[in-house]
């Protein structure tokens, strides 16, 4: 008789309860087994070296490791980064007796554990307007159709510079499977010097046509801004939720406008250079952090930030790579994320494509998107990503 040997790749406790069945495990024995199956590894950053002493003790009585660097070993530096290795039982021990000691460990021990919630609990949420409604769901990624009405855009600027034109485009979003209408009337492409209006002129263009697609949408509506101003007046008229590229941190008046209004809001990474002087995810990581205190601080429903890594902006075509790769680590955060690839530059540079050409590119990004945890994707071509992200849905997620 032969037997056979593999790896399993159990990432959540639901995982671990699946397989734990399948070979008949008897709970009244073992209880408790399925958070001894899960192993993590969490990354703490610029914690007291005294800190580090006392957290790599903590766990090593309770099965776990804690890495160090060596200088954090001799108390040659103040701060350093930490790597904590162990199951989830080992971590939730640990974290009970962290809880009881002085030294600042209880806080720590609170951003772990709130950490692992996180990435153990799916980000659902449920919208509801007037006319409308909207659901975060498992197995269910939502489709953000990208209505551009500026004449610089570097994927459709110019395309749809009527309002005829521009309601025969959301309609057909529509019907391929939006779920979401993105409306921008500024270009904010990243490369090659998209020309900045005030805020009046992109009321100009944006309210006309706003009035007419809220009169006609099907679904939730969208205004992609980053002026405060802009946005009131567009909630106004009806707005749905807002889309900030700069993720409340360029106008400070943008949090209270979108907290007076109870809507979503898209915060994205954003800087002005693609130089990093920590690694790029702890970059974001801190930026988004940021932008969820100061939108949180102004009165808006932790329930309602949408973070979005902000490809494109700010990184170069190899940053977005590296960004795209490691998307899953914004899952600790516990917000929805939206993804924003459609046509981007970096698929271009990878795949030596022109614009017009990438709608393959952008349907691997797409679909890797989902693999790490993306829940919305924001897209040019509705029908073909639809497809896609309702395959990938069907692959990755049916055991969730």
């Amino acid at each position: 008789m032969t037997f056979n040997v593999r790896v399993l790749g159990i990432d959540n406790l639901k995982q671990a309860e699946m397989e734990l069945a399948r070979i008949n495990y008897d709970k009244t024995s073992i209880p408790d087994m399925d958070d001894k199956v899960v192993f993590r590894v969490v990354k703490l950053e610029n914690i007291s070296t005294k800190n580090a002493d006392l957290l790599k003790q903590a766990f090593f009585v309770n099965g776990g490791e804690v890495v160090v660097g060596r200088s954090t070993m001799d108390l040659g530096i103040a701060y350093a980064d930490v790597l904590l290795c162990a199951t989830i039982k080992q971590i939730q021990m640990a974290i009970a007796q962290l809880k009881i000691e002085s030294w600042g460990l209880p806080t720590i021990a609170e951003a772990i554990e709130r950490t692992l919630n996180n990435i153990e609990s799916f980000p659902q949420r449920s919208y509801d307007w007037q006319h409308h409604s909207l659901k975060i769901m498992p197995r269910r990624t939502l489709i953000m159709g990208i209505l551009n009405v500026t004449p610089d855009s570097f994927s459709d600027g110019g395309k749809y510079n009527t309002i005829e034109k521009a309601l025969y485009h959301v309609e057909e979003m529509i019907q391929c499977g939006a779920d979401i209408i993105d409306i921008g009337a500024e270009s904010t492409r990243p490369y090659f010097g998209a020309e900045k209006i005030s805020a009046e002129e992109e009321m100009n263009r944006l309210g006309p046509l706003l009035e007419r697609v809220l009169s006609i949408s099907t679904v939730p509506v969208s205004v992609d801004t980053y002026k405060s101003s802009v946005a009131l007046e567009a909630l106004k008229l009806g707005a749905h939720m807002i889309n900030d590229i700069w993720g409340l941190q360029q106008d400070h008046n943008m949090a209270k406008v979108v907290a007076g209004y109870n809507v979503p809001i898209i915060i994205m990474h954003n800087q002005d250079t693609t130089h990093y002087q920590q690694d790029i995810m702890s970059e974001i990581y801190n930026f988004l952090q940021k932008s969820i205190s100061i939108g949180i601080q102004a009165g808006i429903d932790p329930n309602n930030i949408i973070i979005d890594p902000g490809i494109g902006f700010g990184k170069t075509p190899e940053q977005n790579l590296i960004v795209m790769s490691r998307l899953d680590e914004l899952r600790s955060l516990g917000c929805p994320i939206l993804l924003g690839t459609s046509n981007k530059r970096f698929i271009g540079e990878v795949l030596g494509l022109p614009v017009e050409e990438r709608v393959e590119g952008t349907g691997a990004t797409v679909s890797i998107g989902i693999m790490k945890g993306s829940n919305i994707v924001r897209v040019h071509n509705v029908q073909a990503m639809a497809r896609i992200a309702k395959m990938t849905d069907a692959m990755m997620r049916s055991d969730m």
